[in-house]
């Protein structure tokens, strides 16, 4: 087993409201391993999203803890949208977090930009963002993400807003850029088919407050892409196992 990287132990968050008291997690454990994908599925509403934003530290638990295993553990966040700025290049988009952070050396950005040239982006540099497709353009916001070397990164719905066909390209070249930087993730998805695709776990969660249902390991080789696992038998037996976990 690789080392810990992440610790959520035993974390409970409860928002207040002048109409009371509404849990939103409860008793929470969960650990992330350095190197591993895992996947969280579970009910629309039942807190996925605000797991991770507990790990980014935008919100503090009622309840527990969530711990790193070294305070200098970098995060990268990619949202549902891509976030582009339409006024700025491919290029400088990709160097916006470098520049938020102020980390836009020489060094830094000779990396960002071996990422575009190594993932297929070069010719684009100089396009702005509505010349691109819904997926390149999700492509130059994992590389953004990517260019600020995170050590962790949290994946929210990244796929949903576009086609089922471009999601399925778009989920292979994901991972594949994932695995070659030696990164690790976090996905949050309501597709279940996606979740086993990638993921060398799948944490299921219950309804609001969510809670910790069941981890799933799923057993397919690193080296299988995303559709060559949907195409394995036995991805239609993890399929049906989350799915019962989900509507027991």
């Amino acid at each position: 087993m690789s080392s810990e990287l992440l610790n959520l132990s035993s974390v409970s968050l409860a928002y207040h409201t002048v109409e009371g008291e509404t849990a939103a997690i409860n008793d929470l454990n969960l650990t992330v391993y350095e190197g591993e994908f895992l996947a969280i599925v579970g009910p629309s509403g039942c807190g996925k999203t605000t797991v991770l934003s507990l790990i980014m530290g935008l919100m503090q638990p009622t309840a527990g803890s969530v711990r790193f295993a070294s305070p200098d553990v970098r995060l990268g966040y990619m949202l549902q949208r891509d976030h582009l700025l339409d006024h700025r290049t491919v290029e400088n988009n990709v160097l916006l977090g470098l520049e938020v952070q102020h980390r836009l050396t020489d060094d830094a950005k000779a990396r960002a930009l071996r990422l575009l040239d190594t993932y297929g982006l070069n010719e684009f540099r100089t396009y702005k963002p509505q010349q691109l497709s819904g997926g390149m353009r999700q492509k130059v916001a994992l590389i953004r993400t990517l260019a600020i070397e995170p050590d962790l990164l949290l994946l929210d719905e990244p796929f949903s807003a576009l086609d089922y066909q471009t999601r399925l390209n778009l989920s292979d070249e994901v991972y594949r850029i994932i695995r070659r930087e030696h990164k690790t993730a976090i996905l949050v998805t309501h597709d279940i088919s996606e979740a086993v695709s990638m993921a060398d776990r799948v944490a299921v969660f219950s309804a609001r407050p969510a809670s910790l249902k069941r981890l799933i390991p799923i057993g397919f080789l690193p080296s299988l892409s995303p559709l060559e696992r949907r195409r394995q038998p036995e991805f239609h037996d993890y399929f049906d196992r989350i799915w019962e976990e989900l509507h027991a």
